[in-house]
């Protein structure tokens, strides 16, 4: 059954690119979702608890659902952290390119199974995918599996897929592709991440 909102057949965004803003544009989408009435629900890979946006869900609940899956957090091919970079880094999984952990691909595609769950459960008008471009990138998921969940989307829902090093096959079936690219930041001055801005 259709859900009956006006969002006609809906649409698959793709927020992608080097630049900072790929979770703050979906979560502003959410933000105007849930300000129509319409139910969110986020999922979350790779990302740890404890983000402002979980602080602010509290207070949109039942409207605003955040699922994280796929920790720890960190994730690193073997050649891309030298050991002291390792070490200043908390839960970090690295692992060589092409053989991520079991445990960590289980948890990835519970997040899938999620997202399949509300397109048959028709249970939500928005469902964005956080950093799924990442777990793909990390081969945590399949890129056939996300694929074939980007077109069993039903009508009237909107699908959402943030992260950078969208593969192409995922730009080329989006509706939408948006990419952030990095002109200028206050990092490379030493200025970390902040409460209510980066996190």
């Amino acid at each position: 059954m259709a859900k009956s909102n006006n969002l006609g057949p809906g649409a698959t965004h793709v927020y992608t690119g080097d630049g900072k803003g790929k979770t703050t544009a979906a979560l502003g989408l959410a933000l105007r979702a849930v300000g129509r009435n319409l139910n969110v629900l986020i999922i979350q890979f790779m990302k740890r608890w404890g983000y402002g946006e979980h602080l602010s869900a509290r207070h949109l609940e039942p409207r605003l659902t955040i699922i994280q899956v796929g920790k720890p957090y960190f994730v690193a091919h073997e050649d891309q952290l030298d050991e002291s970079t390792r070490a200043d880094v908390e839960d970090v999984a690295v692992f060589p390119p092409g053989l991520p952990p079991p445990e960590l691909v289980e948890q990835a595609e519970e997040g899938l199974q999620r997202a399949r769950r509300a397109f048959a459960d028709h249970s939500h008008d928005v469902v964005i995918l956080d950093e799924i471009n990442m777990a793909l990138y990390y081969e945590l998921v399949a890129e056939d599996d996300v694929l074939d969940l980007i077109r069993m989307r039903p009508d009237g829902v909107e699908l959402v897929l943030t992260g950078r090093r969208a593969p192409d096959s995922v730009v080329d079936i989006a509706d939408l592709v948006t990419e952030m690219r990095e002109i200028k930041h206050y990092w490379t001055k030493g200025l970390s991440a902040r409460r209510g801005i980066e996190e």
